[in-house]
């Protein structure tokens, strides 16, 4: 059986992020989608929630499972027996960065952990979460960029910061 690991801290889940979401389960049979809970920085949406999101996100794919998890992500893949990383890349800049991390995990592995890299569709290379919630901070439209039922959602986090 082929499983792989798809990490991040999707906060909040762009249509980029489901685009690889999906794109990765037809070449797995089973996919864990993990959201990073990193107590170093202070998310819009709390580990719990981004759970629930990406749970309602990918509702419509059999073999799509949500999980979450802290440290290192070999380690997790460890405990979880997968040997397989997905990430997602939009531009060279990505590459590189994530080229280095995979690069790094196959290293602290010791070979056991592998990176697959999946470009993202053409239509969201320009989406970032960062991008969408600075959008979203000055009201802008956010509608193009994420799950349409998490718009509000998103709006709604950012009146409570207020």
């Amino acid at each position: 059986m082929k499983h792989a690991i798809y990490p991040g801290s999707f906060d909040p889940l762009t249509l980029g992020h489901l685009d690889v979401i999906e794109r990765a389960a037809q070449m797995f049979d089973t996919l864990t989608v993990s959201v990073l809970h990193n107590k170093a920085k202070s998310p819009l949406f709390s580990t719990e929630e981004r759970v629930k999101i990406l749970q309602e996100a990918t509702a419509h794919l059999p073999n799509v499972q949500v999980d979450s998890f802290s440290g290192l992500v070999i380690d997790y893949c460890r405990d979880k027996g997968v040997h397989v990383v997905i990430r997602g890349l939009r531009a060279i800049t990505d590459f590189e960065y994530e080229l280095q991390m995979a690069q790094t995990n196959s290293k602290l592995s010791h070979g056991e952990v592998d990176t697959v890299f999946l470009t993202t569709s053409l239509e969201y290379a320009y989406l970032s979460s960062s991008g969408v919630k600075e959008i979203a901070y000055f009201g802008g439209d956010i509608s193009q960029c994420v799950p349409e039922f998490l718009v509000q959602r998103i709006y709604d986090k950012f009146k409570e910061r207020k």
